[in-house]
């Protein structure tokens, strides 16, 4: 287990990150290169720990050091900018900063982040995903995540990215938050299986099989163990129980629900002559954090009701689901926009509405208008000129329950979970049939 330079006891400068993997100070390899050297060592070397350990791990896998055979790496992302810093090119706010100032980082960490908005040479320095085509090898992992994670998204890409890579990769996704093992994620709690590790996921048996030898069916248990969520408290909901499969993600059908006038979702696409919506960002008045995949905000599940109430929110309902829906892999959401400023954010939330009126959330993130064609270099936007946006809501797994109902929200702040924007602005939201924005969600197959 590694920290940082510069942290508690350690000499050198505090930058988070930057001089634990492949750079010019190479922290990760010099500490495996010096175990190796002690007479206690026997030539295999395994890493473990959680968030920030999670993510010094990462950096030490694209160093290659000899002798690392195997790493067990519990919430954590590959890369920082796109699961930490900046998801969508809106700026994780609370999280960051927080992080930073509950640390008592160096004042030069929040200098250096703020002074590249944009993916670049800085940021590939500590990103695995990009660093991987030039290595050779990295080493077996279990990488063990929660759908309320901070890092969900990272978890996953990790595990896909590394398993094409070299193989031998479990991954582990429980209905967790930054904490793993817990019933409770916000206002759901989940049954007791919740709590449920899989074998893959624990410690001793996972090092007993890489670094002493034992052939205890490790290599045998299916690569992919994860908890699809059901609705809670209500006797024989589907759902709520633990699957295994080869891959991620297990198959299924993306499937459009399209935002339709009066707020309706719905699975037909919308018909000439719809108006589009439209609504006032107001940056001293913004948009508050209601739980989601937040580090010191409350985080999970929460009912979202009192938001969607807000005149600067609006609100997409299906009717009430017929049978019980399936949603497992990575949602986004295809919006058609146009504003009065000269860059926009949109927020969007998924959540499981259920027949007491509770709108609870399941996914919630952001996206920056100027980002749209990446996050390499910024383009602004026309006022008034109608655009196309992806919003990335990134992975779940849950049952929507029969009579429960599927709910979009649209605003332009979530705060202080992402920085709000500055701009003062009229937005617009449209659904035509030439501007179909639609909720695109991966419909598991039956």
């Amino acid at each position: 287990v590694q920290d940082m330079r510069g942290r508690f006891a350690s000499e050198g400068k505090d930058i988070a990150f930057f001089d634990c993997g492949w750079g010019e100070r190479q922290d990760g390899y010099d500490t495996v290169k010096w175990i190796l050297e002690q007479p206690w060592c026997n030539g295999k070397i395994g890493t473990v720990g959680a968030s920030a350990l999670g993510i010094t791990q990462h950096m030490l896998a694209g160093a290659e050091p000899p002798g690392l055979v195997c790493q067990h790496i519990v919430v954590a992302a590959p890369s920082l900018y796109q699961y930490s810093e900046r998801p969508g090119g809106v700026r994780l706010e609370a999280m960051v900063d927080r992080w930073l100032s509950e640390g008592d980082w160096d004042e030069e960490n929040f200098v250096l982040m703020r002074n590249h908005p944009t993916y670049d040479s800085l940021w590939e320095g500590v990103d695995l995903l990009a660093r991987l085509p030039s290595l050779k090898s990295v080493p077996p992992a279990v990488h063990v995540g929660g759908w309320f994670d901070i890092f969900s998204q990272g978890t996953l890409d990790s595990f896909v990215a590394r398993q094409e890579h070299s193989g031998k990769q479990w991954l582990v996704m429980g209905p967790w938050v930054h904490g793993v093992g817990t019933r409770e994620a916000g206002e759901l709690t989940f049954p007791e299986n919740a709590e449920e590790m899989p074998l893959v996921g624990k410690q001793d048996y996972w090092f007993a099989h890489w670094l002493k030898g034992e052939e205890n069916g490790l290599q045998q248990q299916p690569a992919v163990h994860y908890y699809v969520m059901g609705a809670c408290e209500e006797e024989g909901a589907p759902g709520n129980e633990w699957r295994s499969a080869s891959s991620w993600p297990p198959p299924a059908k993306e499937t459009s629900l399209y935002l339709r006038s009066g707020g309706l979702l719905a699975w037909e696409s919308p018909a000439a002559g719809e108006p589009a919506d439209d609504y006032q960002h107001d940056p001293a008045n913004p948009v508050p954090t209601m739980g989601g995949n937040n580090l010191q905000l409350p985080a999970g599940s929460m009912d979202q009701r009192a938001i969607e109430s807000r005149p600067d929110v609006l609100v997409f309902t299906s009717a009430p689901l017929p049978e019980p829906l399936e949603v497992t892999g990575r949602a986004r959401l295809r919006l058609f926009f146009s504003t009065t400023a000269e860059d926009a954010d949109f927020m969007a939330r998924l959540c499981d509405v259920y027949p007491d009126g509770r709108s609870m959330l399941i996914l919630d993130e952001a996206a920056r208008a100027s980002y749209r064609r990446g996050n390499q270099a910024l383009e602004p936007v026309s006022p008034g000129q109608a655009y196309e946006l992806t919003v990335d809501l990134w992975s779940t797994s849950i049952i929507f329950n029969k009579g429960h109902r599927i709910r979009l929200t649209l605003s332009s702040s979530n705060s202080p979970r992402f920085e709000t924007n500055p701009l003062p602005a009229t937005q617009t939201v449209y659904h035509d049939p030439e501007h179909t924005s639609c909720l695109l969600l991966p419909v598991a197959s039956q």
